[in-house]
């Protein structure tokens, strides 16, 4: 579990290509303190660190078949920045909201504008997922825990803060990138509740 508070930037190292499945070769700042078997976030995606390297510089996550496709991490290039977030203990404040690193969709950002003092994103996504986007809700992109400022159709917007866009891979986004959506827990669950509901009319 996680809350969607990045406080920190990887790298991707290298990327190997493993008959279906990519081994992703990630350095960053804290791999000293990782350890085999600890669930990490990459872009929002809950990975298992599967290995470090002898001088502790990098960390290694193994990302299968299901997981490329039904995220963005199989368009990650060597070199680029990622969100990282390790997962919560029990002590901790859930500073953003509750999220799982299970991604539901791709979206793709339409457009980056820049606006006195922050920075509006508008991203569109699947129309079967327009039940779970609600304005002024909760949403991870990326990992990142935000809220949704305004929504139509198919696509929404989010105001970016400062302190956001500079410590996230958020300042590398271009028009046109996708970037990995997680809705909120509590929305999808109350959704299924009421879809079981009407097949009991």
């Amino acid at each position: 579990m996680f809350n969607g508070i990045i406080k920190n930037l990887g790298t991707v190292k290298s990327i190997e290509d493993q008959g279906g499945r990519k081994l992703l070769q990630v350095t960053c700042d804290f791999v000293s303190d990782l350890t085999v078997d600890e669930s990490i976030s990459i872009n929002g995606v809950c990975q298992t660190v599967i290995g470090l390297d002898e001088n502790n510089a990098s960390f290694a996550v193994q990302v299968i078949e299901e997981t490329l496709s039904k995220t963005a991490l199989g368009e990650l290039k060597q070199g680029e920045m990622i969100n990282l977030e390790r997962s919560l203990r029990l002590s901790e404040r859930i500073s953003g909201h509750i999220v799982q690193g299970h991604v539901d969709t791709v979206g793709i950002i339409n457009s980056i504008n820049r606006e006195e003092g922050s920075w509006l994103f508008t991203i569109s996504y699947p129309k079967e997922f327009s039940n779970h986007i609600v304005g002024r809700g909760s949403i991870s992109i990326d990992g990142i825990s935000l809220t949704i400022a305004r929504e139509k159709q198919n696509e929404f917007t989010i105001g970016i803060i400062p302190y956001t866009f500079e410590n996230t891979n958020l300042k590398f986004k271009k028009t046109n990138d996708p970037v990995n959506l997680e809705f909120d827990i509590f929305g999808k669950y109350t959704i299924k509740y009421l879809e079981s509901l009407k097949g009991l009319d």
